[in-house]
């Protein structure tokens, strides 16, 4: 029987390690000999995911740097299981020493404590974020080999934070997505402050110097204050996006932003990872104002598939939407799966939903013979790839673990008052890409080799020519 840590079938990664123990890692078996591979390629995905990238998520300081253990050699894979670890760095288990006998309310303390009679009693243990380390970096090299095939890439981006969501003309008009350099280019911000009213001293916190960094830190909070308390509607600029343009808090583009701007700009950037400027800047006033308040808040991811080759999925159980959102929903703090039009897709009548079929102009590998003119299904029909892209969305939930006060109970059932401490994000969703790619690739490369698998060859579609006698349904 497979381990409950296990995932996939032909393809598998088996990931260990709690949030707070000497680290976590993964063993990847099935991974074909000879890829080309080395940390270097699983790095960068570990590093996106990775805490303390901004003020808007987790100050924990953790490296994530990837060590391969074992199944490489010279620089390339040997067909045997890769072994896979990162260290716990910046452990602090007191900071859960009041968490012992409460559990945290919307938090998985109270279930694993029931199932297991025990449980890792500092930071989550394998509930907790870190455990999808393993998942990020078998991802990583899954992903490698599928590109390396068929040019595959998944990107993943915010697509909302709270009320605050990508318009929809916008999507509409990038029906193919961003690329994950875009998204990561576009959804960055420079938070700007008036140098008149708050001087920045932007090597201050790298400097060394205590006092100046103390003096720093204090001018920051201050203004942080100030910024939130100011109306919806103030003019004033608040952040700069990749390409130099200027916005108010709400993402209103200042046409005459000031002419010294560059003295606005301080040396705090914040990654959304939504690669829509105006929203990315409504999303990063909302979260502040969460943050301020010692609270948390959800959203939902977006991912899009392309150059998946057609002929993946195992119907009728394993169809590979179905696989997805086993994938997907094995995450933490995921609570919701769509693919395609999805929900939205149920007020559609079926003369709009339909995707026609239209003859196939491009070749290569698992290419079919014919495509579709939209994309309403998502990239599957009866579970099985079509050869479009692949397109679904991920709700995430408000991080459990908040600094607020709740009235909650303890492990006795007495009643009592949690403020929790640790170090946590306000928001998840910006850190959370990573971890669908990840798991997005584990799926597809499964899925391919279970393919392979059962027509004994490279391909991933039966020959097209066997279909010229098929009865048809």
């Amino acid at each position: 029987q497979q381990s409950m840590s296990t995932f996939g079938r032909c393809f598998t990664v088996t990931t260990f390690g709690e949030s707070h123990c000497k680290g976590v890692g993964a063993i990847v078996d099935g991974v074909p000999p000879g890829l080309e591979l080395t940390e270097s390629d699983i790095q960068p995905q570990l590093t996106r995911r990775r805490p303390g990238q901004s003020t808007l998520t987790t100050p924990r300081d953790e490296k994530d740097k990837v060590t391969i253990l074992s199944g490489t050699e010279f620089g390339r894979t040997l067909g045997t299981p890769i072994g896979l670890f990162v260290p716990n760095e910046d452990q602090r288990p007191g900071d859960y020493k009041e968490m012992s006998k409460v559990p945290r309310p919307g938090h998985a303390d109270y279930t694993y404590q029931l199932k297991y009679g025990i449980r890792a009693s500092s930071g989550g243990g394998r509930s907790s974020a870190r455990e999808t380390i393993g998942r990020v970096a078998a991802g990583a090299i899954a992903e490698k080999w599928l590109h390396s095939l068929f040019g595959t890439r998944v990107v993943t981006w915010v697509n909302s934070v709270g009320d605050v969501c990508i318009p929809e003309d916008v999507m509409q008009e990038m029906s193919n997505g961003w690329t994950r350099e875009e998204v990561d280019r576009l959804g960055q911000l420079e938070l700007l402050r008036d140098p008149a009213r708050w001087p920045i001293d932007a090597e201050a916190i790298a400097s060394g110097d205590d006092k100046r960094k103390a003096a720093e830190l204090k001018q920051r909070a201050a203004f942080e204050d100030a910024f939130l308390a100011l109306p919806e509607d103030d003019p004033t600029p608040a952040y700069r996006d990749a390409s130099g343009k200027v916005y108010t808090r709400t993402g209103s583009e200042l046409s005459s932003p000031p002419a010294n701007i560059g003295a606005w700009v301080s040396d705090d950037v914040v990654s959304l990872r939504c690669p829509h400027a105006p929203t990315a800047c409504r999303m990063a006033t909302l979260i502040r104002h969460v943050k301020a308040a010692k609270d948390s808040i959800g959203g939902t991811l977006t991912t899009m598939c392309t150059g998946v080759p057609a002929g993946l999925g195992e119907p009728v159980f394993d169809r590979l939407e179905a696989k997805l959102a086993h994938a997907m929903l094995s995450l933490p703090a995921t609570k919701g799966f769509e693919i395609g039009t999805g929900f939205r897709g149920t007020s559609m009548r079926g003369s709009a939903h339909n995707d026609p079929f239209v003859a196939q102009h491009t070749s290569g590998a698992g290419r079919p013979n014919l495509t579709t003119s939209s994309n309403n299904a998502g990239g599957t029909l009866g579970g099985i790839t079509v050869g479009t892209p692949i397109q679904f969305r991920v709700a995430i939930k408000a991080v459990s673990t908040i600094g607020q006060a709740q009235t909650t109970s303890t492990f006795d059932g007495e009643e009592t008052v949690l403020e929790a401490k640790g170090r946590h994000d306000p928001c998840v969703l910006p850190r959370a890409p990573p971890l669908l790619e990840g798991m997005t690739a584990l799926v597809l490369a499964d899925a391919v080799m279970l393919q392979r698998t059962r027509l004994g060859g490279a391909n991933t579609i039966a020959d097209p020519t066997l279909m010229a006698g098929a009865d048809a349904n």
